[in-house]
């Protein structure tokens, strides 16, 4: 069930940028509970800069399951200010060597807004991954892109 995602599995770092200016990224991926869940743990740290005066560090958990009934991947991601992202796999393409999620819902959100998120695998220790907002009826747009390296496998 989870062979697309064993490449994650382990403990990654990094460091991104977007909206919110640089940041310095940790990521954890675990298989849990009996092997029915993707558990993803991910922690910003954006040092204050002209983007973001005053800094921040942003948390968000996660839980990728297999739905059995729509017979695709679900990825449900509790971020620290409330969000609540409900994602459904949106594509898996080059020979799994990108995966993309976009969403069905966003809790605390105004209506309308969606989320995609993708993971562009570029060698057998590093990815990107991109994270994209689009306003109602708008086109995606480049929220933060961060780049991870492995440090170490599970």
């Amino acid at each position: 069930m989870w062979t697309r995602f064993n490449y994650f599995i382990g403990v990654w770092q990094g460091a991104g940028q977007g909206k919110v200016g640089y940041s310095r990224v940790e990521r954890n991926y675990e298989i849990v509970l009996n092997n029915k869940f993707l558990f993803v743990r991910n922690k910003s740290v954006y040092e204050p800069q002209e983007k973001n005066p005053n800094g921040e560090i942003h948390e968000d958990w996660g839980f990728i399951s297999y739905d059995r009934t729509r017979e695709t991947y679900i990825f449900r991601q509790f971020h620290i200010e409330g969000f609540v992202n409900h994602f459904i796999l949106n594509e898996l393409a080059e020979g799994d060597q990108a995966i993309s999620f976009v969403t069905e819902v966003i809790e605390n959100i105004p209506p309308g807004w969606k989320a995609r998120e993708t993971y562009r695998i570029l060698g057998s220790d590093e990815f990107i991954e991109v994270f994209e907002l689009a306003p109602p009826d708008k086109e995606f747009e480049l929220y933060t892109e961060n780049r991870f390296q492995r440090v170490r496998s599970e």
